[in-house]
């Protein structure tokens, strides 16, 4: 389901659902950023996705990477906390998403890189590499917090 962004537009369309989601910054031993190009877009992103009821949000990080990359991965810690009303998804179905995402740090634990409906590509990338990839802001975002480590502030 295509899928489109929305950040501080006033003529984005109004939310009409918020759903709990995750996404990881998936670091290898060699600094390494593990990305995938999205098929709803076509920009590279960061491993994510809704939590689904009875999963923690540790879990639904790590199901999410390991359906869209086919890495398993182990949560370190919390890159932020992004909520900001003024950014949304727009979907054809009708829905209006408003962000409400946790990014999390992780490290890989095994697995294979594979693509999956989600993605039609996936791969590590040397943090320098990121800055001239395309990708959406606030996955932008995600990713340059994590290389400052600075956490945001809450929004």
């Amino acid at each position: 389901m295509p899928r489109r962004d929305y950040e501080d537009d006033p003529n984005a369309p109004k939310a009409n659902s918020l759903v709990p989601a995750a996404s990881a910054v998936v670091v290898d031993d060699d600094g390494r950023v593990l990305l995938q190009r999205r098929t709803d877009n076509g920009m590279w992103a960061l491993p994510g996705g809704k939590m689904e009821l009875g999963e923690s949000l540790a879990d639904c990080a790590i199901r999410e990477t390991f359906e869209e990359t086919g890495m398993t991965v182990e949560i370190t810690g919390i890159v932020g906390t992004y909520t900001h009303p003024g950014h949304v998804f727009s979907y054809d179905d009708g829905e209006v998403r408003q962000e409400f995402s946790i990014c999390l740090l992780a490290r890989p634990t095994g697995g294979t890189l594979r693509t999956s409906d989600e993605s039609f590509e996936v791969a590590w990338f040397t943090p320098d590499a990121i800055d001239d990839l395309p990708m959406v802001p606030s996955i932008r975002k995600r990713v340059d917090d994590w290389r400052t480590g600075q956490a945001p502030a809450v929004r």
